[in-house]
């Protein structure tokens, strides 16, 4: 159970292979890969350095590109398991050369695998998918066929799974493919096109086949999976499992070691295949929400072509009367002969109620519009990327009230050190000496300076001011004047270490007076 999992952790640690597609020298490792991926396809497994450099240098930007760049990036390919180096001893001629070691090189697997996915995502776009039909045709009968292909050999029950497999992987691959193209950013801007109206019959025709296929070859594959018995499906995956297992690999640990895995595997994809046309009280079948989904789309491209046609012909339509009537108004004679024309033009069937909150010029309900007063009105447009304009203004400099705020400041300090100062004598400064009433400012700094002192181990403290003090506590309590109210505290006592403190001198070094 421990190996079990201890294997399964292993498959989400990081894929070295795939370092090359995102290294720094990524042009150069893909370009020497997919030279490597080309010769693998046409059955040239192992390649010499010599042959790679030929190869690479026909493209322009390689063409100065050196053997022993390709060294350096060869080792870094096998370093990162792309590529297998095979010592080949038959071009061995010399001591020298085979202290070199000649090497052939080999695609790993995996790297075989990235190579397959990259020319795949290159010709993502140009390979698209199709809603045929005519695989359902062939999976029916390759299900008719599952009563009698129990008999058969393992070589033809395999090419008979085979087959099946081939054709469910294409069905389920095409389908997502196309319908997928109908739910991206740019097809929603497509179907909303006036270009697009000239094509939507053949869509809605190309779908509406499809959805009548699929209705009629589902429920015939649905009846068919049915009638199917058990335990002649089980015995024929058990054969197919069989068959599977019966083709031999170099490799005898992955030969052992697979047959769970060829079990799970094929028994998944038969559940799969017949979850996709058998819906369960859970869970509906994928081919009743193919239908589903192809009706939708059906829908939205026949809503967004009729509203396309209706703004159109709207649009059109619209313009001309615009026109006629702009020259009939011009040649109205009267004031009377203009509002006939209005009214025929903004009727009752075009009435628009237009109200803003701003006051009338008379309260009188009989008024005429053409009486009121003109007012502007600014009309904002809803849409969220809207923003409205800045008004540009000026700012006032406040350079002299910040100088004054400063001086303010700095004055008050000055009187909250001169308080302090006068209540220290000979470097010393004894809270029982303190017998006037002090002011507020004048407690919190004490305090401050004495809560500092305490929360040191030694019992030393420094002032906002930069010296340093040592606080002495003595036995008794004293009475401390405030301004607002009597504070009863421990005896302290702050020795300074500057002699110089407390001889009256100012922050800047002025005397205080």
């Amino acid at each position: 159970m421990k190996e079990a999992e201890d294997k399964k952790l292993r498959y989400l640690e990081a894929i070295g292979e795939a370092a090359y597609l995102t290294a720094g020298n990524a042009p150069q490792y893909r370009r020497i890969m997919r030279i490597f991926f080309t010769e693998y396809e046409r059955m040239h497994f192992q390649l010499y350095k010599e042959d790679v450099l030929e190869r690479i240098r026909e493209y322009p930007e390689f063409s100065d590109y050196s053997m022993e760049q390709l060294k350096l990036d060869l080792e870094t390919l096998v370093g990162w398991k792309n590529l297998m180096p095979i010592q080949d001893p038959k071009r061995v001629y010399t001591i020298a050369e085979y202290k070199n070691k000649q090497y052939r090189y080999t695609m790993s697997e995996y790297a075989v695998e990235i190579e397959r996915m990259t020319v795949k995502l290159e010709n993502l776009f140009m390979e698209g998918g199709n809603l045929s039909t005519n695989y359902f045709v062939r999976i029916e009968n390759a299900l008719r066929e599952m009563a009698q292909i129990g008999g058969q050999s393992l070589e033809q029950i395999n090419e008979w799974w085979g087959n099946l497999q081939e054709d469910f992987k294409r069905l389920n691959r095409n389908y997502q493919d196309y319908l997928r193209e109908f739910y991206s950013e740019k097809s929603e801007k497509v179907l909303k096109s006036v270009e697009f109206v000239l094509h939507k019959d053949r869509f809605i025709s190309y779908l509406q086949e499809f959805v009548g296929q699929l209705q009629n070859k589902s429920i015939r594959i649905e009846n068919i999976l049915k009638k199917l018995p058990e335990a002649a499906v089980r015995e024929v995956l058990e054969k197919v499992i069989e068959s599977e297992m019966a083709i031999p690999h170099p490799d005898a640990a992955i030969q052992l070691q697979k047959e769970n895995g060829i079990r799970k595997n094929i028994y998944g994809k038969w559940k799969s295949l017949f979850a996709w046309f058998i819906s369960t009280d859970q869970y509906p079948s994928e081919s009743q929400k193919i239908l589903d989904i192809t009706d939708e789309i059906i829908r939205k491209i026949i809503q967004n072509a009729a509203l396309i046609v209706q703004m159109q012909n709207w649009g059109v339509s619209r313009k001309d009367d615009y026109k006629k009537f702009m020259q009939m108004f011009v040649q109205c004679e009267s004031m009377e002969e203009a509002h006939k024309l209005s009214a025929h033009v903004f009727g009752i069937q075009h009435v628009r109620h237009l109200k803003i909150n701003q006051p009338r010029s008379t309260d009188s309900i009989n008024s005429s519009v053409f009486e009121e007063i003109p007012s502007i009105y600014e009309v904002k447009p809803h849409i969220r990327t809207y923003k409205p304009r800045i008004q540009k203004s000026g700012f006032e400099s406040k350079a002299l009230e910040k100088l004054a705020q400063r001086n303010q400041y700095l004055q008050r300090l000055e009187e909250d050190k001169a308080l302090v100062m006068k209540y220290i004598k000979g470097c010393r400064l004894d809270v029982s000496q303190i017998e006037e009433r002090i002011s507020v400012n004048t407690r919190e700094t004490l305090l401050r300076w004495i809560a500092q002192a305490n929360l040191t181990a030694l019992g030393r403290g420094r002032t906002e001011y930069g010296q340093a003090f040592h606080l002495i506590r003595k036995e008794g309590r004293h009475t401390l004047k405030c301004e607002d109210g009597d504070l009863v505290m421990p005896l302290y006592i702050l020795e300074f270490e500057d002699e110089s403190y407390g001889n009256g001198e100012s922050i800047h070094g002025e005397l205080l007076d």
